[in-house]
């Protein structure tokens, strides 16, 4: 829309020189069904090439196809619009007299947007893969330099760790495990945006998520997050078993306070949080074997969202925790009621 007011004042300026005579309102309507047919088809195909093409493929070559892509849509797009759409509109609704402008200002026309096509769709998928390398939700934060100061906030943290991963190493090689361990976070990663949770942190074959208060809570997404990870794996149980014999499972440990949130690094910038509220989430899913249980919760997360009436708990009762010098009460989480 901004660039066809842009390019309809530009040839007011020069209306003269290019001997065109061309509707504002016109422009806008086209410009309209062009930003939306051309908005739903690149984000259909980018859909399906993500999934189908893209998968563990390089950043450059992402960003370089993708805009290839675009281009040949962009093409597709505006020659619908060019030939079919933009005579039929300016006889039809604003009885333009001669719907059909010269040659020459079409195809500057033409060069002006595939340009502008070109430079904005390089800049989005730029943008698209660095939020991506960093997660959704910390690009931002960082530009605006809102963690440049440590400041405090109430988040929710979930620790989830590849049960049996020792053996699971021993039996597949260091190679194969790398793979299952990375087509597992992928897995993880499909179910992240349903549930509103960012990732923080990887550490081996264990990955660490979290949410704001507001975000967590809503509709339980940090509790059912967990859940819908593993039907994804039970989804995808044939591929696992065909490509390493087995499916992963996981673990873990949920806590939820105050933590302080602080810009850190030079050469390599990230978000990092500290607190007790890590210190306790991490203990309490390391103690999950200990208890022969999968999802692990302090009470205190209990008390503050009474998913016990939705959800099937179980209390374990007050637990002493590495590191902490008071026992932490724990539950059990096994699924909706």
């Amino acid at each position: 829309m901004i660039l066809a007011i842009l390019v309809h004042l530009i040839l007011l300026t020069a209306g003269s020189a290019l001997h065109s005579s061309i509707s504002l309102q016109a422009n806008l309507f086209i410009s309209l069904f062009f930003g939306l047919c051309f908005g739903i088809t690149s984000g259909l195909s980018d859909l399906f090439f993500e999934k189908r093409f893209f998968y563990n493929r390089a950043l450059g070559i992402i960003i370089i196809s993708k805009t290839i892509i675009s281009i040949v849509i962009f093409i597709i797009v505006i020659s619908v619009v060019r030939y079919a759409l933009y005579p039929y509109v300016l006889k039809k609704f604003f009885n333009d007299a001669n719907p059909i402008t010269l040659q020459q200002s079409w195809d500057a026309f033409f060069y002006l947007l595939l340009i502008y096509n070109i430079f904005i769709g390089l800049v989005i998928n730029f943008i698209n893969q660095v939020n991506k390398k960093y997660g959704p939700g910390v690009l931002l934060p960082l530009l605006l330099g809102k963690y440049r100061n440590p400041k405090e906030e109430e988040r929710i943290f979930l620790f989830m760790d590849l049960k049996s991963s020792t053996s699971i190493a021993e039996v597949l090689g260091h190679l194969k495990y790398s793979a299952f361990v990375r087509d597992s976070f992928m897995d993880i990663n499909s179910v992240l945006s349903a549930h509103y949770a960012q990732i923080y942190q990887y550490a081996g074959d264990e990955i660490i998520l979290t949410w704001t208060i507001r975000e967590g809570l809503r509709n339980f997404s940090c509790i059912y997050f967990f859940f819908a990870c593993e039907t994804r794996f039970k989804n995808r149980a044939n591929h696992y078993l065909k490509q390493y014999g087995q499916v992963p499972e996981f673990k873990a440990g949920l806590h939820m306070g105050k933590v302080t949130a602080v810009e850190v690094g030079d050469i390599k910038r990230d978000i990092a949080y500290h607190g007790d509220t890590l210190n306790t989430a991490a203990r309490i899913q390391s103690v999950c074997n200990k208890y022969n249980k999968k999802f692990l919760t302090s009470t205190y997360v209990l008390e503050i969202t009474g998913l016990q009436k939705y959800y099937e708990t179980e209390l374990i009762g007050m637990v002493e925790l590495k590191g902490k010098s008071k026992p932490v009460e724990i539950a059990c989480i096994h699924g909706l009621k």
